[in-house]
């Protein structure tokens, strides 16, 4: 029986990965400017409820082609893709720095292999472990160089966590089981699944509306509505995309780059760079590059697609 082997990720895979990685490496940002004002349940709901209404003019024709047996999985790809972490995110950076809280996204790429394999029963190469544990050793770099080498986790990095492993299972259902259904679709059909919901919790058990008089009202609504908008309805597009056009261990890579963004997002704004900055995230991309390179067949020559 011969293994087969997963073809080297196209140019516009690896575009679209580092789309995705400037849209999320700057999420954190955006979180932290709504946590001004909101706090961090207001801001899930008020994410994920835009979100869930952001694509609904482009589901007209395609919710068409979604079954009933679609239905419930794209109920979990809402729930335990977005909604979930949502909240984990939101609660976890109110006591963890944002470049922890990217740094502990890298988990995103074992939780997955480790699902896939396990639940899915999703064939693996040691190069993709390899690659796998490389990046996280990056990021144990980056985590140290980021606080000067004394690390400690503390309570709220096991939600970061939690909403990794969220992610894995994620993954590994629209890999593995809707398949079938396009990236606009599982993306704007399980958004809106779960935009009935984060409003009613938003609106009927929460204050939001006596938030509206808070001095820096603007920029925390304006900073939420980007993260529903670029940051969760259009980046899931895109995700979804990669997922379909590659595989799970290629497109969760892009939890490694996330922490490159953030870390250059802070230079740029006038933070330290170090020797170990520089270190980790050469493992990281070297990471990245084994876990997703081809196994050439015998006798095909380098270069060769």
């Amino acid at each position: 029986m011969t293994t087969a082997t997963v073809d080297t990720p196209p140019l516009k895979a690896w575009l679209l990965l580092l789309l995705l990685a400037l849209i999320w490496g700057s999420s954190f940002l955006l979180m932290k400017k709504g946590l001004l004002v909101f706090s961090p349940d207001q801001l899930a709901a008020l994410r994920i409820g835009t979100a869930g209404l952001v694509l609904l003019p482009w589901l007209t024709q395609r919710i068409k082609t979604v079954q009933r047996q679609h239905l419930l999985k794209l109920f979990s790809v809402g729930l335990v893709g977005s909604f979930i972490p949502a909240f984990l995110f939101a609660f976890g950076q109110t006591q963890l720095a944002s470049g922890v809280t990217g740094v502990l996204n890298t988990l995103t790429p074992l939780a997955t292999l480790v699902i896939g394999v396990v639940l899915f029963k999703q064939a693996s190469r040691a190069q993709q472990w390899l690659g796998v544990l490389m990046g996280l050793i990056g990021t144990v770099v980056l985590i140290s160089a980021n606080s000067s080498g004394d690390f400690s986790l503390n309570s709220y990095a096991l939600l970061i966590v939690g909403a990794t492993i969220c992610y894995g299972i994620n993954l590994n259902v629209i890999k593995h089981k809707i398949a079938d259904l396009s990236a606009l679709t599982i993306t704007g059909v399980s958004l809106f699944l779960m935009a009935p919901p984060a409003f009613i919790y938003l609106f009927f058990f929460t204050p939001f509306t006596q938030q509206f008089d808070q001095p820096q009202f603007s920029l925390a609504v304006t900073a939420i509505l980007l993260l529903a908008i670029v940051g969760t309805a259009a980046a899931l597009v895109i995700f979804n995309t990669v997922v379909k056009m590659t595989d799970t261990t290629f497109t969760s890579s892009v939890t490694y780059l996330i922490p490159i963004v953030a870390l250059i997002l802070g230079v740029l704004d006038g933070e330290p760079f170090f020797i170990e900055h520089g270190l980790g995230m050469a493992a990281i991309l070297t990471g990245v590059w084994i876990a997703n390179r081809k196994k050439r067949k015998p006798g095909t020559m380098a270069g060769q697609n």
